[in-house]
């Protein structure tokens, strides 16, 4: 298995124990509010209705939702957030992508770009690396009680385009603008999917290990752990031995 994919195995973890601080939900909060901005309906609102399978999946308090609803739509007060994309090279030249929200993009450019300057990478000229990143929808479903051919039959049948083993979940993909219609049918199949989200494949991968693989690592670690970044993709790939040794570091 690829390290790009033992990646999204220790972000989805990470995840967990973000949630058990509220991380989670505050960046999930962020994405509603500026999804409902197209408004508050999620029939009417194809984004909207997107977040909130990933809400529905953090186990989201729909208290916290309605909250971020009203305040894209403007019925209470809040803050207005700026989607911006910055385009990155890590150690090795890995190529990443960095989505941020963010009230304040002065800040928030200056913070990125310390980061990844000081963890051995650059900053990218826009469309210097986003050609390589293709749009992906992913639901991720837990193995527990559920085979890999099960996961197969079921995600063919919702529509889903692929599935792949990432450790102890199914990640399967989908066409961007069919990830609602394929979560839905799954959980009507009786499946729950552990996260749904819109993510970006590399179309092409670079090798690392060593000590670039462990500095990348701690890149996007930090980088994932600022405020304001929403998601980090990045084209990196790695031998299960060469992750394994950089886990044990």
């Amino acid at each position: 298995m690829s390290g790009h994919s033992k990646w999204s195995t220790i972000k989805r973890k990470k995840g967990a124990a973000d949630a058990k601080r509220g991380k989670i939900f505050s960046r999930l909060a962020k994405e509603v509010t500026v999804a409902a901005r197209a408004g508050g309906d999620p029939n009417a609102n194809a984004r909207l209705r997107t977040v909130l399978l990933a809400c529905r999946a953090a186990n989201m308090p729909s208290d916290n939702i309605d909250r971020a609803i009203k305040k894209g739509t403007g019925e209470l007060p809040g803050v207005t957030y700026d989607e911006v994309r910055y385009e990155a090279y890590g150690p090795g030249g890995v190529a990443m992508l960095v989505d941020v929200l963010t009230d304040n993009k002065n800040r928030t450019i200056a913070e990125i770009r310390h980061i990844v300057s000081r963890m051995g990478g650059n900053m990218a000229e826009a469309g210097a690396v986003a050609w390589n990143f293709d749009p992906r929808g992913t639901i991720t479903v837990s193995k527990e009680g559920l085979s890999e051919e099960d996961v197969f039959e079921k995600a063919a049948e919702a529509g889903g385009d692929d599935v792949d083993t990432e450790g102890d979940a199914y990640e399967i993909a989908t066409a961007p603008n069919q990830l609602h219609a394929v979560a839905e049918a799954l959980e009507s199949m009786g499946i729950t999917p552990l996260e749904v989200k819109l993510t970006m494949e590399p179309k092409t991968t670079i090798d690392v290990e060593g000590k670039t693989l462990s500095s990348l690592m701690r890149l996007l670690e930090e980088l994932e752990d600022h405020d304001d970044v929403q998601d980090v993709f990045s084209n990196m790939n790695a031998s299960d031995e060469a992750m394994a040794a950089v886990m044990e570091e």
